[in-house]
This record gives C-alpha cells, structure tokens and sequence, in this order.
C-alpha cells in the first residue's frame, strides 16, 4: 500500500537525489551524462523552495513531489517503483490540494507528458528552453 507523509527535510534530501537520478536515467534519453550530472548538483538547491510530499511504498520511500505556489515543481518516481502507483497518488493529492494545479513537463520525454494527459491534464503552452535556460523545451500543462 502507498502511504504520502511530508518530507523528512534535509536529513532526507540525499534519498530524494537518489529516487531523481533513477527516474532520470530511466525516462529522460534526451540528457547526456553530463547533463545529468548539472541537474544533479542543482536538484537538492530547489528542494527547500519547494512543499515536498514522499510516496512511500513497501517501507521505502519511492518517489516524491513538490509544488510551490499551486504549480507541481516535480515529480519524480524511482525506476524499481514506476508503475505501481506512486506517481498517481502523488499527483491526485497535489490535484486535491491545489485543484488549479499547473506543471510543465518536458517537451522530449513523451511517457510523462502521457501520464499527465492521463491525468486529466492538456498542454497549454510551450517554451524553448527549460528554466535554467538550457535547450530543452517544456510544455505547460494545466488541468482541462
């Protein structure tokens, strides 16, 4: 069974890294090592700007969100945990919590863009670059 708890903070920031490199290295191709590697370094600054909920599944935290200002920030699943659910109930209690919940999703990783449509969710707009200014184009999703 998924159970959703607030994040443990910082002490917990390093399992979270590990839950997005899997994620990462399993669904975005269109990165090369390096890029990775940037995000890596980059990644753990965002985590106190967010509002972090964990997915734990067997015991294990398995995947997490985090939304600022009514916008899903990310969501990022473990690869041994992807499709079991832990990506859903994050979504549907960031959807109950912030029913006008906007997100953008990249542009290049089409099985996410998938699962947000799923969701109930249409593409509103697009951008040529990332927020770090960086080519990789995302789509802004809002809830149809």
């Amino acid at each position: 069974m998924i159970s959703l708890r607030p994040s443990d903070g910082e002490p917990e920031y390093p399992r979270l890294l590990e839950i997005w490199r899997s994620a990462v290295e399993a669904t975005h191709d269109f990165l090369t090592p390096a890029d990775v590697e940037y995000y890596a370094e980059r990644v753990p600054v965002y985590f106190p700007a967010v509002d972090l909920t964990v997915g734990v599944l067997d015991g294990t935290a398995a995947g997490f969100s985090g939304i600022a200002d009514g916008k899903l920030e990310m969501l990022f699943v473990h690869n041994d945990f992807r499709g079991r659910g832990v990506g859903s109930a994050l979504l549907r209690e960031a959807i109950e919590r912030h029913p006008a919940l906007e997100l953008d999703v990249n542009e290049q990783n089409p099985s996410a863009l998938g699962f947000y449509q799923r969701h109930g969710f249409a593409t509103v707009g697009r951008q040529e670059t990332d927020g770090d200014g960086r080519p990789f184009p995302l789509l802004h999703l809002k809830r149809a």
